[in-house]
């Protein structure tokens, strides 16, 4: 009996040979590294951009640049300046009052290259001058313009280059002429002027304005004026939303063949602009210092007004200083966000929260992917909208203390306020900025020109390059949420 057991087949010992027993080995080698180039795409945007800035901010500290004589202040020419290329509008001084036709020249130029997208033009001249770049960074270029500028297919970079600039400069033109016919006692030349540059402004989300200025805001002389204001009300919406999201627009013409792109835009930015304006409503109508002393129709038409510009472009029919806490906080959170992808507005941009809202919403109704209009947005894509989220939010979360030290006597709604304004590239303000230290308008420039270049740009420069592939991945381990 003890001899059957030990022959039972249960305990028969079956060998069989090993994978690489029976099968070749082959050795894979990683290719070579190639020394990373000094200045690659992304550094060349960076150092462009920056000696923009310094350029401008060169010319605008000459006397022939302001009305007062003599040559203006470092800081001040330099604020004028970073705020001009990023399209923001804070101002340390009145810019039709301490500016000369030069000085307010030079800011237009600025303005101008700034809001058609200097990142976009900088890659535009190297394609031109046939900059030969690596894999790598074509990989990357393609990915940033992909999420800046809203280009894919980097060969007809060209094509698409000059239909944004013909169809940009017709609205300039438009916008200039309708203002022409409401702006007058200036004189034809000054008129002429004046409207030119509100028109390029308007369309650039920039906020500047040369027009003599009243105390409660940079447009508030106009909001009698409605011709005035729906035509900056619409330049602003186009410059917001981009070429890109009009061109989806133009040849689909039906919401239902958008894509999931354009109607993340749409859905969002009329709630958004809804959200502005009821805010106004509920808030500032009997607010004496805003709103209240304005008549019926002229409340209607300024709530929906500052709504739009309030969230990109910074023109202010009230003066913030004065408003409700309400209302800065809810308009810090619409500055915050910004504009459309592809368009000369800041902020993090509308698709990129539209698509963590929905991942809150699919993620609270059991979904494991996050789901919009019937489709499913890539979880890679996901990701970079937190990345680009957390970066923005990192960067308030560090300057407010600072700021707040270093200006104790300021109260910290309106460093709040401004400092996202400024990292928005919005412009709206509560009258803060004249009066900081050195230090203070040096982090608001800093702001500034890292909310122009975008989150985005400076995710992609810190991703782990492309050749270095993924060879492995760790075991999967849940932790405790909630």
């Amino acid at each position: 009996m003890a001899s059957n057991r030990r022959r039972r087949p249960i305990d028969a010992i079956v060998r069989l040979p090993r994978r690489r027993e029976v099968s070749p080995t082959v050795e894979e080698a990683p290719p070579p590294r190639r020394p990373r180039r000094l200045f690659g795409v992304t550094t060349i945007l960076f150092a462009g951009f920056a000696l923009l800035i310094v350029g401008g901010g060169g010319l605008l500290m000459l006397p022939i640049a302001n009305e007062v004589g003599g040559f203006t202040a470092v800081e001040t020419a330099f604020f004028t300046s970073t705020s001009a290329v990023t399209v923001t509008g804070h101002t340390v001084v009145s810019t039709p009052d301490y500016w000369s036709p030069f000085g307010q020249a030079v800011i237009f130029f600025l303005m101008l290259v700034g809001g058609l997208g200097f990142m976009v033009v900088s890659t535009f001249l190297l394609l031109l001058i046939g900059h030969r770049s690596t894999l790598q960074e074509r990989i990357v270029t393609r990915g940033l313009m992909r999420d800046t500028v809203g280009v894919d297919q980097m060969q007809g970079l060209r094509r698409i280059g000059l239909q944004v600039m013909l169809v940009v400069f017709s609205l300039y033109v438009l916008g200039a002429i309708i203002f022409y016919l409401q702006i007058d006692g200036a004189g034809p030349l000054r008129s002429a002027w004046h409207s030119i540059f509100l028109s390029v402004s308007s369309f650039n989300n920039a906020g500047f304005n040369i027009i003599p200025e009243t105390a409660q805001g940079n447009a508030a002389r106009f909001v009698s004026n409605f011709s005035v204001l729906i035509t900056m009300t619409v330049l602003m919406i186009l410059g917001g939303l981009g070429w890109v999201f009009f061109v989806d627009v133009w040849r689909h013409r039906r919401f239902a063949r958008f894509s999931l792109d354009t109607k993340l835009v749409i859905v969002t930015s009329v709630g958004l602009w809804a959200l502005g304006a009821a805010v106004l409503g509920f808030a500032e109508f009997t607010n004496s210092e805003t709103m209240s002393p304005l008549g019926w129709s002229e409340r209607g038409v300024g709530a929906v007004f500052q709504s739009v510009s309030g969230r990109t472009a910074g023109f202010s029919i009230i003066d913030f200083k004065l408003a409700e806490d309400v209302t800065k906080m809810t308009f810090s959170s619409l500055m915050f966000i910004g504009g459309a992808a592809g368009s000369v507005a800041g902020g993090i941009k509308v698709v990129t929260f539209a698509v963590i809202v929905t991942a809150v919403v699919s993620s609270l109704r059991g979904r494991a992917h996050a789901e919009a209009f019937g489709r499913e947005i890539p979880q890679a894509q996901l990701h970079r909208a937190l990345t680009v989220a957390i970066l923005g939010m990192g960067f308030i979360i560090i300057a407010i203390p600072v700021l707040t030290t270093i200006e104790p006597d300021i109260p910290f709604l309106h460093l709040l306020f401004d400092t996202v304004s400024a990292l928005g590239t919005t412009g709206a303000t509560t009258g803060i900025i004249p009066g900081l230290g050195i230090d203070g308008k040096i982090i608001f420039m800093l702001a500034m020109f890292i909310g122009r270049l975008g989150p985005v740009a400076l995710a992609l420069a810190l991703v782990p390059k492309q050749d270095e592939t993924e060879v492995y991945r760790f075991a999967q381990e849940r932790v405790k949420i909630g």
